[in-house]
């Protein structure tokens, strides 16, 4: 039997997702668990490259393996685990680091982003040899010890969680296309000193999908970091709160329901009624002819309320479960492990570590 593609993602088990996630991502991930060998991971170990609450961090995990499985993702069919609870991801990841020219890490956009929101300023060399570092001047009271080396590293740690389980395919967002590209340079930079032993992989972009933005800001993606609330739609928001979100979304001058660049914000509810209805947007505009804005949001809302109802009670109902949601984590850490422990034990024997007694 021809083996099925492996498949990878993973994401972080930092607040809920949401309608972006389900309608951009989840919704297709339960779809390819026919056609493909699935891992998914809620990667546990990028959560405390920022401050975090122990306590806030084991709930959150078990929320987002419970809105995994709500959204589609059936264990029976697919390897979830927690990336802590499998041994490899870390010994992986300082095997590539020793690979890694610092220079490379230092210039990672996401890391700049990041160091600059800790009141740090990115200065690149005035020659671009390679390797050659980054420098960071302060420009507020904190203190350089504000950059913690966890934030520098993730992209080796990212490109352990991918080639650990040598992965054909990775479904990721254009932030991370960077990453991703690191981890591809990093599998072929080990293939070239130590003989063939990663998979080259690939990212996957989905057949069909819908890119949702912010409610409040219909230029930036709808995100579930976002610190207006009212600019997010969860999956486990009530209908009440749905229709007052929705409610209160950015239009745009003007009163006809029609997509184009000079209306953002009526774009963003086409796309999203487009996604949840499966109606062509310019089906939709033809709908809304002579129709007003609150109207048309109404019916983005209960579209919003009808699509995501059996997903947000399904949700309700394991997260009351803590001993099904282990049960499930359990056979899907058995599997991740073996796959694990196999590439593990390769690359060690290729770098010339001594093999463990028995």
């Amino acid at each position: 039997m021809e083996e099925k593609p492996v498949i990878l993602t993973c994401a972080q088990p930092t607040g809920g997702l949401t309608l972006g996630n389900y309608l951009g991502a989840l919704r297709n991930w339960s779809r390819m668990q026919y056609d493909h060998e699935c891992y998914f991971g809620i990667v546990d170990m990028h959560s405390i490259t920022m401050p975090c609450v122990p306590s806030e961090l084991r709930s959150n995990t078990l929320s987002c393996l419970a809105q995994y499985i709500a959204c589609g993702l059936d264990p029976e069919k697919s390897h979830i685990f927690v990336q802590s609870h499998v041994i490899g991801h870390a010994e992986l990841a300082w095997v590539l680091s020793c690979l890694t020219p610092l220079g490379e890490l230092q210039r990672m956009t996401q890391f700049k982003d990041k160091v600059s929101k800790l009141g740090f300023k990115a200065s690149e060399p005035e020659d671009e040899k390679e390797g050659e570092a980054v420098k960071f001047k302060h420009s507020g009271a904190r203190a350089q010890a504000s950059i913690n080396s966890g934030l520098l590293s993730y992209p080796v740690l990212m490109a352990a969680d991918i080639l650990l389980y040598n992965a054909d395919l990775v479904p990721v967002g254009e932030d991370q296309r960077q990453h991703m590209e690191l981890c591809r340079d990093l599998a072929q930079r080990f293939n070239q000193v130590y003989s063939e032993t990663f998979k080259i992989p690939s990212a996957y972009v989905s057949k069909a999908g819908a890119r949702v933005m912010s409610l409040a800001d219909p230029t930036r993606k709808m995100s579930k970091s976002d610190e207006n609330q009212n600019a997010t739609i969860f999956i486990h928001d009530d209908p009440d709160l749905v229709r007052k979100k929705i409610g209160s979304a950015v239009t745009d001058s003007g009163n006809e329901i029609k997509a184009g660049q000079e209306k953002p914000g009526v774009t963003n509810l086409l796309s999203i009624l487009s996604a949840l209805t499966g109606k062509e947007t310019s089906e939709i505009e033809e709908d809304f002819t002579g129709k007003g804005y609150g109207e048309f949001k109404k019916e983005v809302a209960e579209a919003t309320i009808e699509t995501l109802r059996p997903v947000r009670e399904k949700y309700l109902s394991l997260s009351e479960d803590k001993t099904y949601l282990l049960s499930a984590l359990q056979n899907g850490t058995a599997v991740a492990q073996k796959r694990a422990y196999r590439i593990l034990s390769k690359v060690y024997r290729k770098i010339g570590f001594v093999e463990r007694p028995r």
